[in-house]
């Protein structure tokens, strides 16, 4: 069950057993490369809001002074794990979001932290935090304080467990692409099972990256693969390819579709877009007098094995063949040939025909480790 069922069938439970909740907040840490955690909200009055949010680094600005006012950090720094305030009867309302609610009506409001044991700890994910409010005009009862006491904890060991699920999804994803996790969490993560399959190939990688490591302070070569990795990846995701390594500055990606034309068109447009996306991005760090590159690319199409390749105790889900090499082999031509995209000859028989009249022949090359010349095609300059 997703959090939001869980806390919104805690709540629904509560009120029906005479135990009368008004606004209810649960949130709990994540490993996510960009949130840290999440929050969820419930309300009994019906009113539509953000029901989830994922929030950023509390440890940082305005944030993290934020954060440092609240009751459940409160809670942290003094070693407590509850904290009331009957608020409807003249206790003191001297956190933000206790005002708030004394201001809409409420007349009692009981924050919880509880903590998971060390061993239970995963990441930053080591505290479920939750906060409780009634407009009961006798606030919370006694035997209401206990039932909560009794029942939040039991409420987030469930909440744990629906988050490491998202948490394993996203782990896997991010590490391995969207379809190497999601066929990882399937269960196909038997060592030397592969599917052979046909699919357009993405090479690519930067221009220049080896003189940029030696001359660039040493501060900004990780921003820098950042930067254009985000601009790559995205490109790519926005138009249904998944990335499956990354390759020091090197990315390699498939694309799939039954019809192997509208894959080729796809690779054709995350291209586009990433060379868009570079632009403006060598226009703010050159603003920023920052190193700038542009990325080379090479296009290829052809039968992979697809599938769990290593040894017992590491497993990479990846893509391996001939073709893959030979991807390879056209980005590195782009330094040759001076060209920022290459294009098998086999990738470009598959396209369309009004696309492959972008397309001029750049020659035949002999590419390394591959056994016959291959002649390469670019995008032509005047019909773009």
């Amino acid at each position: 069950m997703a959090e939001t069922d869980l806390l919104r069938a805690f709540c629904a439970k509560c009120c029906a057993a005479g135990l009368q909740i008004d606004r209810a907040l649960m949130f709990i840490d994540t490993l996510h490369p960009v949130h840290e955690g999440t929050i969820f909200r419930w309300r009994s009055d019906g009113v539509e809001e953000d029901a989830v949010r994922d929030y950023g680094r509390s440890d940082i600005g305005e944030v993290a002074e934020s954060w440092k006012r609240s009751p459940f950090h409160h809670l942290l720094q003094t070693g407590k794990e509850e904290l009331r305030r009957r608020i409807g009867f003249g206790e003191e309302a001297d956190f933000a979001i206790i005002k708030e609610m004394k201001d809409l009506g409420h007349t009692d409001y009981l924050v919880f932290v509880h903590r998971f044991k060390e061993d239970g700890t995963i990441g930053e994910m080591d505290s479920f935090y939750s906060g409780w409010s009634t407009k009961h005009v006798e606030g919370f009862s006694e035997q209401g304080v206990a039932a909560l006491r009794r029942l939040v904890p039991a409420l987030g060991l469930a909440v744990k467990t629906a988050a490491l699920g998202r948490i394993a999804a996203t782990l896997v994803d991010v590490y391995l692409g969207r379809d190497a996790g999601r066929r990882v969490l399937e269960g196909r993560i038997r060592r030397g099972v592969a599917d052979r399959i046909g699919a357009v190939l993405w090479f690519s990688d930067l221009r220049s990256f080896t003189t940029i490591t030696d001359t660039a302070r040493p501060g900004e070569i990780i921003p820098l693969l950042n930067d254009y990795a985000e601009a790559v990846i995205t490109a790519i995701h926005e138009n249904g390819g998944d990335v499956l390594k990354l390759i020091g500055d090197g990315t390699l990606a498939i694309f799939r579709s039954d019809d192997t034309a509208h894959a080729s068109s796809a690779a054709l447009r995350a291209e586009a877009e990433m060379r868009r996306r570079v632009q403006a991005l060598n226009e703010r760090r050159r603003a920023e007098e920052r190193p700038t590159s542009s990325v080379y690319v090479g296009l290829h199409v052809g039968e992979v094995f697809y599938g769990n390749i290593g040894s017992v105790d590491r497993l990479d889900f990846t893509v391996v063949g001939p073709a893959v090499n030979e991807t390879s082999r056209i980005a590195s031509m782009c330094r040759s040939v001076d060209r920022p995209v290459l294009i098998s000859s086999e990738f470009a028989g598959t396209l369309p025909a009004d696309e492959r009249r972008k397309l001029v022949s750049v020659g035949r090359f002999a590419l390394r480790g591959v056994g016959q010349a291959k002649e390469l095609f670019t995008l032509d300059p005047a019909v773009l």
